[in-house]
């Protein structure tokens, strides 16, 4: 379908006034301008409690943000990573989201501040984004939290981190997971897709976009083929948590987060695989009000609250 037409606006004015891209600008002034955007943007639930705390890491202590619905816990847990492709975003560009999540799947959300490139590049976001997960499980009753029910999720960089965590933890012994929850995710660096191109300008996330990402992210070249990077060339996805991935018509990345679900799905994983039509990569963190992204939210509450077992799956949050 054609792109939403509030988002055609946006990106219009966005075009008009030369705002410069990502990929015109240094790390840190890209940070200050996605910040500014978002703060202004952001509707923010009122949750029971909200607080920072920080964690031991594999390189010093890892900042995290620990949200709490109201009633009585124990609660499920949700571990999220925010995006901003490995090199911009924090706790408060997604503090939003994180309010929705927290009250429309009932369950507490820990998002982790993970360490950013290019001061600290690979493997150290997904190291940390391991750490803190497999904190969480071993301070579950600290938390108010059920460690049985626990779930990994994340946008964009964030649902690639969620991915690799899910190997990880496989790989390392746990913790057990019940779910993960990708939002647009990237799965894979060597990619040439059909999305990659047809979207590789004019949709917020640039293709030029992408490679300043990876360039700040990765150490080298050849990293792109290691599967804590790409988990796409993971060999065996076999005995993963269930999966929802949400993807957008007009995102560069489309292509690769709907082709590693359909792998999950060969893998014997159960997933649901939602394509949004009309919308950009980033339109859960959207920076005008969308329909669209109420819409997505209630659905990954559903989610989560199913997975979680939770009664009245069917009551979540819309709120952006």
């Amino acid at each position: 379908m054609p792109l939403d037409p509030n988002l055609r606006a946006y990106l219009d004015g966005l075009a008009a006034m030369n705002v410069p891209p990502i990929s015109a600008l240094n790390p840190q002034v890209a940070r200050e301008a996605i910040a500014a955007q978002l703060a202004t943007a952001q509707v923010k639930e009122p949750v029971a409690r909200v607080e920072d705390r920080r964690i031991p890491g594999p390189a010093g202590e890892i900042p995290i943000r620990v949200y709490t619905p109201a009633g009585a816990g124990p609660f499920p847990l949700l571990v999220f990573f925010h995006g901003g492709g490995w090199v911009i975003c924090n706790l408060d560009t997604h503090d939003g989201l994180c309010r929705s999540l927290t009250n429309g799947a009932g369950c507490v959300v820990v998002s982790v501040d993970y360490r950013l490139a290019p001061e600290h590049k690979f493997p150290a976001a997904p190291e940390d984004c391991y750490t803190a997960t497999r904190w969480v499980a071993e301070h579950a009753t600290e938390l108010n939290g059920d460690a049985q029910r626990l779930a990994v999720g994340g946008d964009s960089a964030g649902g690639n981190l969620a991915a690799v965590v899910t190997h990880l933890a496989r790989e390392r012994g746990g913790p057990p997971l019940v779910f993960q929850l990708l939002l647009y995710p990237a799965t894979d660096f060597t990619a040439d897709t059909a999305s990659r191109r047809e979207n590789a300008q004019g949709y917020s996330l640039t293709l030029d976009d992408m490679l300043w990402f990876a360039n700040h992210y990765l150490n080298s070249p050849e990293e792109a083929r290691d599967p804590r990077v790409s988990p796409m060339l993971r060999e065996d996805l076999s005995g993963l948590p269930p999966a929802l991935v949400i993807t957008a018509e007009y995102d560069p990345l489309r292509d690769e987060g709907e082709l590693y679900g359909e792998r999950l799905r060969q893998a014997g994983v159960a997933v649901t695989i939602r394509r949004y039509e009309g919308m950009i990569h980033g339109f859960l963190t959207p920076p005008i009000p969308l329909p669209q992204t109420q819409e997505a939210i209630a659905e990954c509450c559903q989610a989560l609250r199913r997975a979680f077992g939770s009664e009245a799956a069917t009551q979540t949050s819309a709120s952006a």
